[in-house]
């Protein structure tokens, strides 16, 4: 149940899938809203097929209410039908047609809530040559200009699941569907909302986008002032093998660091020379090579040098700023994101791992399922 947050009220009827469709499910859980899970059944005699992530260990799935339903067995689909008649909004991630195919969709589910937010979140979107094929976020990144704008010259290199799934997949679908609620209490009528992670990625390249139209981008990786190109603008060993990140930019900013690491700045006047970063770059390795990351750490604190150390996924957790602002969280022995933005009026709640009153019939039934409904489903094997 919800505890808060501003999406306190909202009830959401999420039908499981892979990639980003659980993580928007839970930035609006995370946000305050209900968010009732349906899980597969898996089905007899069917070949095993490997999860990407043990439940246990799914971040993703966290601050749900989970409930698993055999949408193939006689009288799911109805009974999922008065779910969505109860939910603000649904999120499904499955290939365009396939909640079609089962009688979940969009028409059906309106014909039941005409207010219901339909979310979806597809990897090339609803429509399209390529709708119906597959793909993950390194195919999707490739189509939108993103992938070949990162990494070294010689290779384009994936970050990750960060561009497509999380930023352009995850967050732009829980940000159209919190604007669908909201054009619900203009309008009275729910929708489509048609996530793609082509599309969101994209779109995460908006800034870049900006850049090249000014000319002040190149085609080439590593050759720009935001990509590694430039000296002022990247990475650097230390004396115990660690990394420090540097982005110092702006004029004032570049002049701090030049005078941290005591170099001239009048050397280092034409910051914008692309031709000289390789050599200014060997010259900033050659002192940022002189001590350890600490010790630079130190040396560059509370300055305004942009100067930031690279720390793993263990050390992260425990750096002062983020222990300050509770930026990670730990659920059973699991460290994690805590939720964010944070809100003054309407704090979010916070995470939490589903407990077992939370999972099986009774979720069903507080959602409106009566005893007989359950009776029906658990006989036909649908629970």
């Amino acid at each position: 149940m919800s505890t808060g947050g501003p999406l306190a009220g909202i009830k959401v009827l999420e039908f499981a899938s892979l990639g980003p469709g659980p993580m928007a499910a839970m930035l609006l859980a995370d946000l305050g809203a209900e968010v009732l899970r349906i899980e597969r059944q898996a089905t007899p005699g069917a070949p095993a097929t490997r999860e990407l992530f043990a439940p246990e260990f799914d971040v993703t799935r966290r601050s749900r209410r989970i409930a698993t339903l055999n949408l193939k067995r006689p009288g799911a689909i109805a009974a999922a039908l008065r779910l969505a008649a109860r939910a603000d909004v649904l999120v499904e991630g499955f290939r365009p047609g396939v909640m079609e195919k089962l009688g979940l969709g969009p028409n059906a589910c309106f014909a039941a809530n005409p207010r219901l937010v339909y979310g979806r979140m597809t990897g090339w979107g609803q429509f399209g040559p390529l709708s119906q094929t597959a793909g993950h976020d390194i195919n999707y990144m490739s189509l939108s200009g993103a992938l070949a704008a990162i990494g070294p010259p010689q290779k384009p290199f994936p970050p990750l699941n960060l561009v497509a799934d999380a930023g352009g997949g995850a967050m732009l679908l829980a940000l159209g569907v919190v604007a669908a609620l909201h054009a619900v209490h203009a309008t009275g009528r729910g929708q489509v909302v048609d996530a793609a992670m082509s599309d969101g990625s994209a779109l995460m390249m908006s800034m870049v986008q900006s850049l090249k139209a000014m000319g002040d981008f190149q085609m080439k990786r590593a050759s720009n002032w935001l990509d590694g190109g430039a000296y002022f603008y990247d990475t650097y060993c230390c004396a115990d093998g660690k990394w420090l990140s540097v982005g110092a930019i702006e004029s004032q900013f570049h002049a701090e660091l030049l005078q941290k690491l005591g170099l001239a700045v009048e050397d280092f006047a034409g910051q914008w020379e692309r031709d000289t970063w390789a050599q200014q770059r060997a010259r900033l390795a050659a002192v940022f090579m002189t001590r350890t990351r600490d010790a630079w750490c130190a040396e560059f604190a509370g300055s305004d040098a942009c100067v930031a150390p690279v720390l793993d996924m263990d050390e992260a957790p425990l750096h002062p700023h983020n222990q300050a602002r509770g930026t990670f969280v730990e659920l059973d022995g699991i460290v994690q994101a805590a939720p964010a933005p944070r809100f003054s009026a309407t704090p979010c709640p916070p995470p939490r791992v589903p407990t077992p009153v939370e999972f099986g019939e009774q979720v069903l039934a507080d959602w409106g399922l009566d005893q007989q409904t359950l009776a029906a489903l658990r006989e036909n094997g649908a629970l």
